[in-house]
């Protein structure tokens, strides 16, 4: 009997930790519909998916446009065997400084649409009695940080959520995961200024920043057969920055 080729739904997949993912997910035959809130950002995952996946553009602060997305991949014939939640945003400022929309935004993006996506592909997953769930969370979720209370609550919500879901869908063949990465040598930490930088890396005990490709590396070990008896957890890492 010929194998059916599995599919993974990856947001944020046109750069970073999300196109890492997505071209390992690739390189292990597993076809990739990776989502950016871009044009530009479509080009670039249909450039790197070439005839194994595409890209579409998917807003996740408009909620009510998740399960229409997610619709239309089923539409084409298309089963959403592996999701990975990678998208994510911040908006670093202290509270008494920041606004309504930088929090709701956070919240939004990096929390509520989780549950959208989710709600949208576990039916499916349910009935095949097989599936991955993994999110890319992050260390700021459990040691916090100063001017990024919007992003570490975020982060934070992630944790109940998973372990929740977990144990929902454990006895469907379904897994639910997280990876929470610490300092990653990406767009999302460009900002960072020497003395920031300098600082962070002196909280890690590997002198060093992890890179998009290691964090991908964990994500294809839980996206596989070999983590079918992991669920419910949060993986680290982080060079030894939280232990």
């Amino acid at each position: 009997m010929k194998n059916i080729q599995k599919t993974a739904l990856v947001t944020g997949a046109n750069k970073g930790i999300g196109k890492a993912i997505s071209i390992k997910l690739i390189e292990k035959g597993i076809r990739v519909i990776g989502t950016s809130t871009t044009k530009n950002g479509v080009k670039i995952i249909n450039e790197y998916t070439k005839k194994n996946g595409f890209g579409l553009i998917l807003d996740l602060r408009d909620t009510s446009s998740i399960q229409e997305k997610i619709k239309e991949i089923y539409t084409k014939k298309y089963s959403i065997d592996i999701l990975i939640n990678n998208a994510g945003v911040k908006s670093d400022k202290l509270l008494v400084h920041m606004n309504k929309q930088e929090w709701e935004d956070t919240i939004k993006i990096n929390l509520s649409s989780i549950f959208y996506i989710s709600k949208a592909v576990i039916r499916s997953m349910i009935k095949k009695k097989e599936g991955r769930i993994i999110t890319i969370s992050s260390v700021i979720g459990y040691i916090g940080n100063k001017g990024q209370i919007n992003y570490s609550a975020s982060k934070s919500g992630l944790i109940g959520f998973h372990k929740s879901l977990a144990l929902e869908v454990a006895s469907k063949g379904i897994t639910v995961n997280i990876v929470a990465p610490g300092l990653v040598e990406t767009d999302f930490i460009k900002d960072l200024n020497i003395v920031k930088y300098k600082k962070y890396l002196s909280n890690i005990p590997m002198k060093r920043l992890g890179q998009a490709e290691e964090i991908a590396d964990l994500v294809i070990f839980l996206s596989s057969n070999n983590a079918s008896y992991i669920t419910g957890q949060t993986l680290h890492i982080n060079g030894g920055m939280y232990m």
